[in-house]
């Protein structure tokens, strides 16, 4: 196993254009959570124009989250074999392509432009901390690391944002489609910083499998390597192991209960607190974006209370945030603000601690990365199901109570499930 960063002679970070570089990853980022989101404030337009049940809605978000955890092993083979540049550029073109798409009229359309943009996405999610850990060195990778997912929750804010009053002024395709600029924007900057030539044709250079991972990559660039044996036994018997855990399966249900509620909640907030509240579209989507922008405090706050309290105290803390939220809303949704606040800081803190566990509970980057494909894998993939199971039971119930309860009980998962796994890391 290579246990170093694999760096080309074309390595195209260079000191005059290493700031190039990190505003291309900025760019990039914007467009890995914001089309996905950007259907929640007009989710009820939509519906109406295209007649379709809240079940079927509930797909706009679900669908890109099955992808991240069915499409990996896709986009880790297509970075493999074109390389991290045109990867980028691939996948920057999918999500153009997709959006296009997903406005282009009817249901059909609507799921595969969905599709397409999920997995599209998904490249993006595979590749650009491969480029942060290959690019950059060990002091600045973290820094670079935490800009890129605060970007992805601005990606959410602006596209919370823009699209109901957009939407109120062009119809919602448009307003869908707009956002595909930003993807061509980050396209023709990314060519800029590494190369015209690099990002489309490519450099013929064979890729390090080895660093084809995900985020809990440039987290364990520096982690030393324990390694116990070569050859596919020895990888048989690591993976016996990690299933054996009860951290394993403890961390993919803490990892589920976050994703599920924060994805069930952005798919219907700007519909739950029009209904409840009484608010416009624009300003239910202005809401939503509340959620979204606060996220980035509880990423970067979190690996700060980190230094000094134990993983499964900063849990129990961002659990006891978290539920604020859908009881919050269950009780009291006019104090939406409030309870925003709190959970928006909450679930950007959440996938923050749940991978400084994961970092502090293994051993070796091969122990890292396949605890990380495990609880990520899973954790997406009973996570797409919140957007359909929240808005299948607001359907049949006619209200929001169960729902939140739903959400409920997912936060409390990732409260009980991350303390009982966090419980021996120190």
């Amino acid at each position: 196993m290579s246990s170093g960063r694999s760096v080309s002679p074309s390595s195209i970070v260079r000191s005059p254009a290493t700031w190039v570089l990190t505003v291309a990853i900025i760019l990039i980022a914007l467009n890995l959570r914001g089309p996905i989101v950007a259907t929640a404030p007009v989710l009820d337009v939509i519906t109406r124009d295209l007649g379709l049940g809240a079940l079927v809605a509930g797909l706009l978000t679900s669908i890109p989250v099955l992808c991240f955890a069915l499409a990996s092993p896709l986009a880790s083979g297509v970075i493999g074999r074109i390389g991290p540049e045109r990867a980028v550029t691939l996948g920057l073109l999918g999500v153009v392509a997709g959006t296009l798409l997903r406005s282009a009229g009817g249901q059909g359309a609507l799921i595969a432009g969905t599709i397409l943009l999920g997995v599209s996405i998904t490249i993006g999610n595979v590749v650009l901390p491969v480029v942060i850990r290959r690019d950059y060195s060990p002091e600045r990778a973290g820094f670079v690391t935490g800009v890129y997912t605060s970007a992805l929750n601005v990606g959410s804010m602006i596209t919370s944002l823009g699209t109901a009053p957009l939407a109120d002024s062009t119809g919602w395709p448009l307003a869908l489609v707009v956002w595909g600029s930003f993807a061509i924007i980050a396209g023709l900057v990314w060519c800029a910083a590494v190369g015209f030539r690099a990002a489309v044709v490519g450099t013929g250079e064979p890729v390090d499998r080895d660093v084809v991972t995900g985020p809990i990559e440039v987290i364990t660039a520096s982690i030393p390597v324990v390694s116990v044996a070569d050859g596919d036994a020895a990888d048989r018997l690591e993976d016996r192991s990690l299933f054996r855990r009860f951290s394993t399966w403890g961390l993919t249900l803490a990892f589920a209960g976050q994703a599920f509620g924060y994805y069930g909640l952005t798919a219907w907030i700007p519909t739950l607190l029009h209904d409840e509240v009484g608010l416009t579209r624009a300003g239910a989507g202005a809401s939503s974006s509340v959620f979204q922008i606060m996220a980035v405090v509880g990423a970067l706050g979190v690996p700060f209370l980190a230094l000094r309290l134990r993983p499964v105290v900063i849990v129990a803390l961002v659990s006891a945030c978290w539920i604020f939220m859908p009881l919050g809303l269950l009780f009291a949704p006019h104090l939406w603000l409030l309870w925003s606040l709190f959970g928006g800081a909450a679930q950007g803190g959440g996938i923050t601690i749940v991978f400084i566990i994961i970092v502090r509970m293994v051993t070796s980057d091969l122990e890292a990365r396949r605890l990380s494909a495990l609880v990520q894998g899973g954790g997406y993939a009973l996570a797409s199901l919140g957007p359909l199971v929240v808005g299948a039971i607001h359907d049949a119930s006619g209200g929001w109570t169960l729902p939140m309860v739903v959400v409920f009980v997912s936060v409390l998962t990732l409260g009980v499930s991350g303390v009982l796994s966090a419980r021996r890391v120190r």
